[in-house]
């Protein structure tokens, strides 16, 4: 019998092609779920103190069903896991707009937890798309699908406008109709995976591995959170990439998770209500734009000089980006630049420490230390925006800062210790 070997090049391209564009349509989900779910908390249940619940409970779904999602992808292959966790994503999005229609709180919550699974799906894609890549051109692979996350991004948190019109035209309240047109979107970033992401990349690559047969992946049947962390113990270049990643992401989410009330103080003295939200909202969108619009900057970077040379650079630019922000918190035009400068090494450290983690493993340890790196940098979020609030009431806005800086030096000497101990 003939084995059919595939052309890599034209698998992983087509690879590239399928994740890309599915991502662009997956985004609209958590777009519009970030946008409008402090607003429906609210309203829903009947006071402020609820506000942050529903951004809360789509992080903690993204953490929840990170490792869930790398184990069926071990098993069955990354489209399995990446439609499965598209489709309970529409799910939630319905839920949400069954929440609108009733007015029911438990409902909205578990509608942003199952959205949250598009996060999961989001994050596993550029992983995903690292399965068949060639080693020197793995960073801008991995790249190209975080910078498709731009566009659902952006274009997430202005669905208000057509869902309003949407809704008009199904007679449903205007607040559910964003979340029709978030389900439409990933129900086409469902079919777009489910037709075109073949043959399926994680199953390609172990196949070329002699591990065909291996469905359960290096775990052992052990806990894939034990398991996930015992790969990195033993890889300290791995154990360095995650921290790099997870420290990040708390940074990145607590001190902008902040920023717009401390801008909401700042300006609300000497601008109208109409400007200071507007001055907001164009900061959140210059931040977002640091994050993914630059990616492929950053993935070439990385194939270019190094994936940790371009951590650390982030790192840096982090840390030049707290600087902005506690040193200079009444300027607004200082502040917007942190903004953009904390998107931007969010940016570098998430590319080139996504591709230090791929490089720094066996196959098939990849996807269990992929899974724990996306459930603990998910977490980290988490954990970063629940601190930042109380933090902001005891130290104010500079204090954040300031404490994201030291987070910042702690993750970046940890990054230094491990790297030498590879060596």
């Amino acid at each position: 019998m003939t084995t059919t070997v595939p052309d890599l090049h034209a698998v992983q391209s087509r690879t590239v092609r399928t994740l890309s564009i599915a991502q662009v349509f997956s985004g609209l989900g958590n777009g519009s779920t970030l946008a409008l779910g402090s607003i429906l908390a609210v309203d829903l249940a009947g006071s402020e103190a609820w506000a942050g619940a529903v951004n809360t409970a789509l992080t903690l779904g993204t953490a929840a069903t990170a490792i869930p999602l790398s184990q069926l992808a071990l098993a069955r292959g990354r489209r399995a896991a990446l439609t499965t966790g598209l489709g309970a994503a529409i799910i939630g999005a319905g839920l949400m707009v069954a929440a609108v229609l009733t007015t029911g709180f438990p409902l909205l919550l578990a509608g942003a937890f199952l959205v949250g699974l598009g996060s999961a799906v989001n994050l596993q894609a550029r992983f995903a798309v690292t399965d068949l890549a060639v080693p020197a051109r793995r960073g801008r692979d991995l790249s190209l699908v975080v910078w498709a996350i731009t566009i659902g991004a952006v274009a997430g948190p202005n669905m208000v406008g057509p869902g309003a019109v949407l809704a008009g035209w199904l007679g449903i309240p205007a607040q559910a109709g964003p979340f029709v047109i978030s389900a439409a979107g990933m129900v086409l970033g469902v079919g777009i995976i489910a037709v075109f992401l073949r043959p399926d990349p994680l199953l390609t690559r172990r196949a070329l591995d002699g591990n065909a047969n291996e469905h359960s992946g290096p775990t052992g049947g052990k806990n894939p959170w034990r398991a996930g962390w015992q790969i990195l113990r033993a890889h300290p270049t791995a154990a360095a990439a995650v921290t790099a990643v997870v420290a990040a992401h708390a940074v990145m989410v607590a001190v902008m998770s902040m920023t717009p009330l401390h801008m909401q103080h700042q300006a609300g003295a000497t601008a109208g209500h109409l400007d200071t939200i507007a001055l907001i909202g164009f900061t959140i969108s210059l931040h977002i734009a640091g994050m993914y619009a630059l990616s492929p900057v950053m993935g070439w970077l990385t194939d270019r000089l190094g994936p940790t040379p371009t951590v650390l650079t982030g790192m840096g630019t982090l840390i030049t980006a707290v600087a902005l922000t506690g040193l200079a918190p009444g300027h607004m035009g200082a502040v917007t630049a942190g903004l953009v400068l904390l998107g931007l090494g969010w940016s570098a450290v998430t590319v080139a420490g996504s591709t230090l983690l791929v490089s720094s493993l066996a196959p098939a340890q990849r996807v269990p230390a992929q899974g724990f790196s996306d459930a603990t940098m998910s977490l980290a979020g988490a954990a970063g925006a629940a601190a930042a609030g109380p933090a902001m009431g005891l130290i104010g806005y500079p204090g954040v800062s300031a404490l994201a800086a030291l987070l910042v030096i702690a993750a970046t000497l940890v990054l230094l210790r491990l790297n030498r101990a590879t060596r």
